[in-house]
């Protein structure tokens, strides 16, 4: 079977694309390559959801001293975050690359099954021609105003210590991005047909469903409806396959949604926790506290910092 055959299918059936890119980021196959392609070229490699409000790199094998520096503080963040969402917006189609305010390159490749756009392959952080005395002055000023707390030296350092690869080489290693792209497809692929055949049409049309309208207050009855099943064998099989009942299957899908929002420090927790569909923000709390283990702004601040 093809890959756009399987996305076809998918599509009828309404296979779970987050399953999906989970697997393949577990896979033998990706972390092989993750692990050749860090060692051969020296740079961070990721592979992020469509949907995704954190930094790919950080905390990574690879990641460059400064942009960990910038990680350190919410303004710096939200720069290095809109980079991301630059990339998400223009490389959907083909491989694309963009130099973020302080002069870095990143760059992103496509991962598809079939039409269906299910995550980006990244690298980057790197300079394609050597910094000047001049650059620098500039990047220390914006990195003053984003109120990141460094040394001068400390900075200058990591500044001048970044790696600078010619265009001509970079622009290689994209490509090798590019080609493994393509195996990727084929794992997706073969991680639908073996979803397809191993999970109820139900199930899947109904996971979907809730993804669908996950902002929307849902009941169990009106998913059942849209699957064409009664509310009671709806309910038996829904809990059978997945081991959650209905209403802890939505909060996780709410909270996991809330999860990458809350990685954008413009956001406020009261607006992400109606954005995801969550009535009140005490609910929303206790919930969030309960699936994760710690309260929205413990998570925020953990990872910010």
């Amino acid at each position: 079977m093809n890959v756009a055959f399987a996305e076809t299918e998918a599509h009828g059936h309404g296979l779970d694309h987050d399953n999906i890119f989970d697997a393949v980021i577990h896979s033998p196959v990706y972390r092989e390559y993750e692990r050749a392609f860090s060692e051969t070229t020296g740079l961070p490699v990721s592979f992020r959801p469509v949907e995704s409000w954190q930094l790919p790199h950080h905390g990574r094998k690879n990641e460059n001293a400064l942009c960990s520096l910038m990680a350190s503080k919410s303004r710096a963040c939200a720069a290095c975050l809109q980079v991301q969402q630059q990339l998400s917006e223009t490389a959907r189609y083909e491989a694309q690359t963009v130099i973020c305010p302080i002069g870095l390159c990143d760059s992103a490749v496509p991962v598809k099954l079939g039409e269906k756009l299910i995550g980006f392959l990244q690298t980057g952080q790197v300079f394609r021609r050597k910094p000047d005395s001049a650059q620098f002055k500039k990047a220390a000023k914006l990195v003053a105003d984003w109120g990141v707390e460094v040394g001068r030296d400390e900075l200058k350092a990591a500044y001048f210590g970044t790696r600078v690869l010619p265009s001509k080489q970079y622009d290689a290693m994209v490509k090798l991005l590019a080609i493994f792209a393509e195996h990727i497809a084929m794992v997706s692929n073969q991680i639908a047909v073996r979803q397809q055949n191993s999970e109820s049409p139900v199930i899947t049309r109904a996971k979907q469903f809730i993804r669908d309208h996950q902002t929307e207050e849902l009941s169990l009855g009106q998913v059942a409806k849209a699957v064409n099943t009664s509310t009671f064998y709806f309910c038996k099989m829904f809990k059978k396959v997945t081991g959650l009942n209905f209403t802890d299957y939505v909060s996780r899908v709410r909270i996991e949604k809330a999860k990458n929002l809350l990685l954008n420090p413009n956001l406020r927790v009261s607006e992400i926790a109606f954005e995801i569909g969550f009535q009140s923000l005490t609910h929303f709390n206790r919930v969030f506290k309960k699936v994760i283990g710690e309260s929205p702004t413990e998570y925020r601040s953990r990872l910010v910092s």
